[in-house]
């Protein structure tokens, strides 16, 4: 299992209270006092929280500890349920192209622009970035649709053709999804 990273963020007193639990933490801990550091620390994991006594706008992925002391149980239970919920969200993301896609809120986003998306659709999407040739209409019909190939139906190309549309009409994207001869591609 990786082990998480803790930065703890010009909170020194904090740091040493959690250095005595090392040893019985789930998460590796570190200190840093100075914005250059943090930054630097920052680019080398991909799975960190940042515990800080005071608000910094500026920073992602961290947490005010205000109400000091507090019951070092609950504070691990706490840093636990935030480590947790970064995990939740990073697994949500995913990136396709230029476009982002939250998968729990059904969302594709690109700069400060969203587009609402069913679960079909975003599931379409999902499938379809997966590989680098196209999909056949059959193998969506089996993968996304649950259909049996012998199915005489054009709910692929329906529902392909309406998010395609959608796209477009909200990125003026009409290239995402191309279709091919022998199926559909995200380029």
């Amino acid at each position: 299992m990786i082990k998480q990273n803790l930065i703890i963020y010009k909170f020194n007193l904090l740091y040493h209270i959690l250095e005595e639990l090392d040893l019985d933490l789930n998460f590796k801990i570190n200190f840093i006092d100075n914005k250059d550091s943090l930054k630097n620390e920052i680019i080398k994991h991909n799975n960190y929280l940042i515990i800080t006594n005071s608000k910094y706008t500026d920073i992602g992925n961290h947490f005010v500890l205000e109400n000091s002391p507090t019951n070092i149980f609950k504070l691990i239970e706490k840093i636990n349920i935030e480590f947790l919920k970064l995990q939740f969200n990073n697994q949500s993301q995913m990136k396709v192209n230029n476009y982002t896609i939250d998968i729990n809120s059904r969302e594709m986003m690109i700069n400060n622009t969203k587009l609402k998306l069913t679960e079909k659709e975003i599931n379409t999407i999902t499938y379809l970035s997966k590989s680098k040739k196209p999909i056949s209409i059959d193998e969506l019909k089996a993968e996304v649709w649950s259909y049996h190939s012998d199915i005489e139906t054009h709910t692929v190309e329906t529902h392909i053709y309406r998010l395609r549309k959608k796209i477009s009409n909200t990125f003026n994207d009409k290239e995402f999804i191309i279709s091919k001869k022998n199926g559909y591609q995200i380029k």
